[in-house]
C-alpha cells in the first residue's frame, strides 16, 4: 500500500453535480456530497487501456457514451499498480477478493469494512460481509471503519497527532442516502469519525483514504488533481 502526495487543480466545469456543499465542524472545513438511492452511483477502476487513474480520464470515457460525471471521489486503497486493496466489485463482477486478516497500515486496523451499492447503500464490517455476503452491484473494501452501529472505532484516539486530509462515506440507517465527505483541513481519525456520527447523524461510516484524498465536484467548481488513483466512486448523468 501507499500514500501519495496531493495537488489541487481548479478549472471551470459545466457538468451538473450531486448535492455537494462545504461545511464546518469542530473547527475544521469539510466538503460533503450526498447521493440518494436511485441516482446512478457507480464504482470505476479500469477501461480498455487500463486503470483510469484520474477523474479526467474517467470523464473522457463517459463522454464517449454521451454521459458525464456528476461528482466523484477516490474510493478505497490501492497498490502501486493501482490494483484495489481488498474486495472490489464492479457491475456485479468481483475483481479483487475480500481481506479479513489484520495487518499493517490503516486498511489492517480492524475492523475495516465494505461500502456496498445494491438495492440500498450499506457500510458493513468486512467479516460480517464475508459471512452474510449481501448482493452488491458495486462494492469496495477499505479501512478502518469510522463508525460502527453508532459507535466510534475503538482504536481512534481523540488526541492523535496523525493529521491528514481524509475522505470516506457514511450511510443512513435505511440505506437510502450515502454521504461522501472530504476534509479540507488536516484532521485525525477521531475528528473525521465524529463528523459522520455527531454532525451528520450516520450510524455507519467507512474511511476511504488520506493524504491522496481528492474530489471532483463541478457544482463547487472543484477538480482535485494528483498522482494516479485506484478505485473511483461517482455519479453518472446525461451529458448536458
Amino acid at each position: 500500500m501507499r500514500l501519495y502526495g496531493l495537488a489541487f487543480l481548479l478549472a471551470p466545469m459545466a457538468a451538473a453535480a450531486s448535492d455537494c456543499r462545504d461545511t464546518q465542524f469542530d473547527g475544521a472545513s469539510y466538503t460533503l456530497c450526498e447521493v440518494a438511492l436511485g441516482e446512478d452511483l457507480r464504482l470505476f477502476h479500469s477501461g480498455p487501456e487500463g486503470a483510469y487513474g484520474s477523474f479526467r480520464n474517467l470523464s473522457t470515457a463517459l463522454e464517449a457514451e454521451g454521459k458525464t460525471l456528476g461528482f466523484a471521489m477516490n474510493a478505497g486503497m490501492y497498490h502501486r499498480d493501482l490494483a484495489p486493496v481488498g474486495l472490489y466489485v464492479e457491475d456485479g463482477a468481483e475483481q479483487s477478493g475480500i481481506v479479513t486478516s489484520d495487518g499493517p497500515g490503516n486498511f489492517g486496523l480492524l475492523p475495516n469494512g465494505v461500502f456496498c451499492i445494491g438495492d440500498s447503500f450499506r457500510v458493513i464490517e468486512s467479516r460480517s460481509f464475508k459471512s452474510s455476503r449481501p448482493e452488491c452491484r458495486f462494492a469496495t473494501q477499505s479501512g478502518p471503519m469510522l463508525v460502527i452501529d453508532g459507535e466510534l472505532h475503538p482504536k481512534l484516539l481523540p488526541d492523535s497527532d496523525s493529521l491528514y486530509v481524509r475522505n470516506g462515506v457514511g450511510v443512513t440507517k435505511d440505506g437510502t442516502r450515502a454521504v461522501f465527505a472530504i476534509s479540507n483541513d488536516a484532521v485525525n481519525f477521531h475528528a473525521f469519525a465524529r463528523l459522520f456520527r455527531d454532525e451528520l447523524g450516520l450510524s455507519d461510516a467507512l474511511y476511504f483514504d488520506g493524504n491522496i484524498s481528492r474530489l471532483y465536484a463541478p457544482q463547487l467548481n472543484r477538480h482535485d488533481g494528483g498522482f494516479p488513483m485506484g478505485p473511483i466512486v461517482g455519479t453518472v448523468v446525461p451529458k448536458g
